[in-house]
């Protein structure tokens, strides 16, 4: 009884957390019958072999459907069995970096103990269910008749559980493997379609001296906001505290001397992932899954850093959350790379975070920006305060007292902890809208304390924080703003109507976010305006 109800629960396993109720468990899996018509079918000592194959494969796909329930609520998507075996490096560098390695020690221990508790118990129970089958095999074919039997007159009359909406003959195992495998076969013919759109490129053959005359003399700065979507801007629950924080924003660059649009992006990635969305910018390329990402990176396809870089800009990456060389630097055609290795703080990490926000801007100002004697910069910088899992937040401070961020020691220690956050969803959003309220005013300030004359900034987030955040269904959009002091720049986007200010209008135009580095370049290049 306990291994045929294993076998049963493990058939009907749904893929995702809202539906693992007692609900879900109350349908008729088609599948039972096909598995003991072909079993009973089989000899004893194929069909021993066959249910020991059977057994790791049911409890493969239950492994898989845990793997879709992590990636929903953290990627609102499910897991690609082709390409995201990858992910698992990054999961693991976040725990380390997050919890320190006892917790990323425990996590691979639980993770290897999930496996190998599942596997056994699945290919203990199918072995169990089969030697009972074998023990009299014609009341093991009636019982194949009468679910199939059943589950076709359920299917038939469209009978419904106790869930509404849920028809009582089920086929989810079925089902989710037919899926498994189409997303496979379409993820080998996408790779196949993205190695020609790789190719095309409008400004492959366009001269250097003909390329961001708009922009001539000016400091250029890709500067991306974690987690930074359109919810913080008009979620109910957030927006109380962001929108004053754009609305202030806004009204501090004017009187700065600085103007600003802004408008939507729709970003390639959800909840993490922030290198698609910054490869999809810099490249003019829809990169949503790793494999797009690798093969970009081993292209030879121009990037907004390498065209800046072929028409006279020194460009300059800040990555101040890595912790380690990274390569694609020379790929994206940066001339030099600052990251969390030579930035030279000595404060705390502030969870995954390896430094506050205002301590990069501080330090970019004094090893690049104000250097005496140097070239236009192209930077492109991520900034990381607003990195799940959003404890402990920086307080903003006078600039003067960021000095090597030892000062943080102190504000840490008075910081809630991710234990205290992540107990409520409640507090997890409030916390995750203070994160966004400081590296937007942060931002803000540096440009109208450090920026010049000749400053272009373009802010932008790079997906949405996960659903824990957003909730379900939320949109793929992040606002974007485009800041300058010299008004001529502005100009060059009036036909994109972007809204005034910093705060982008709910009606304000969505784009894909792969457009906007053609729309950026024509904009900024010889006779667009």
């Amino acid at each position: 009884m306990l291994a045929c109800l294993i076998v049963f629960a493990a058939l009907l396993y749904p893929n995702v957390l809202k539906r693992l109720t007692p609900g879900s468990f109350t349908r008729i899996p088609v599948e039972a019958a096909i598995g003991i018509a072909v079993l009973i079918a089989l000899p004893r000592r194929p069909r021993r072999v066959t249910a020991a194959l059977g057994g790791v494969v049911l409890g493969w796909v239950v492994l898989e459907k845990c793997l879709d329930m992590g990636f929903f609520q953290v990627l609102n998507r499910p897991f690609d069995p082709v390409l995201d075996w990858v992910l698992f490096d990054d999961a693991y560098d976040f725990v380390h970096e997050s919890y320190g390695p006892a917790g990323a020690f425990g996590a691979v221990a639980a993770i290897v103990l999930l496996v190998t508790v599942v596997l056994g118990i699945t290919t203990w129970a199918t072995l169990r269910v089969t030697t009972l089958l074998g023990e009299d095999r014609r009341k093991s074919a009636f019982t194949a008749g009468g679910i199939a039997t059943a589950w076709a007159l359920s299917l038939a009359f469209g009978i419904p559980t106790v869930l509404p909406h849920v028809p009582l003959a089920a086929r989810t195992t079925l089902s989710y493997a037919w899926d498994r495998a189409s997303q496979a076969r379409d993820g080998i013919r996408n790779e196949a379609a993205f190695a020609r759109e790789v190719k095309v490129d409008a400004f492959q053959n366009v001269p250097p001296t003909q390329l961001l005359t708009g922009l001539t003399g000016k400091d250029v700065m890709l500067t991306f906001v974690e987690s930074y979507g359109r919810n913080a801007v008009e979620a109910p629950n957030l927006a109380p505290g962001v929108d004053p924080v754009l609305q202030a924003g806004t009204a501090k660059l004017k009187a700065a001397g600085f103007t600003s649009r802004s408008g939507w992006l729709t970003s390639p990635t959800f909840g993490g992932g922030s290198w698609l969305a910054h490869s999809t910018t810099m490249s003019g390329l829809w990169i949503n899954n790793q494999s797009r990402y690798r093969n970009l990176t081993a292209s030879t396809r121009l990037t907004l850093p390498s065209l800046f870089r072929s028409a006279g800009w020194d460009t300059v990456s800040v990555m101040p959350g890595a912790t380690r060389a990274w390569p694609e630097g020379n790929f994206y055609g940066f001339n030099r790379v600052w990251d969390s290795r030579n930035l030279g703080y000595t404060g705390p990490k502030f969870s995954w975070a390896p430094m506050p926000d205002q301590y990069t801007l501080k330090k970019f100002s004094e090893v690049e920006y104000t250097k005496a004697g140097r070239k236009p910069l192209f930077v492109e910088m991520p900034l990381v305060s607003s990195h799940t899992p959003w404890a402990p937040i920086p307080e903003f401070l006078d600039w003067d007292q960021v000095g090597d961020g030892s000062v943080y020691n102190g504000i840490v220690a008075n910081q809630p902890t991710k234990a205290e956050i992540w107990t409520a969803s409640a507090k997890v959003r409030k916390e995750y809208g203070k994160s966004i309220q400081y590296t937007v005013t942060t931002l803000v300030d540096w440009i109208t304390k450090y920026g010049n004359d000749n400053l272009v900034m373009v802010f932008l987030g790079d997906h949405q924080p996960s659903p824990v955040v957003t909730g379900d269904n939320a949109s793929h959009d992040v606002p974007i703003t485009i800041v300058a002091k010299d008004p001529a720049v502005i100009d060059r986007i009036a036909s994109w109507n972007w809204t005034d200010g910093i705060k982008p209008a709910t009606d304000a135009p969505v784009w894909p976010m792969n457009t906007f580095r053609d729309r950026f370049l024509t904009a900024m290049s010889e006779g667009s305006h």
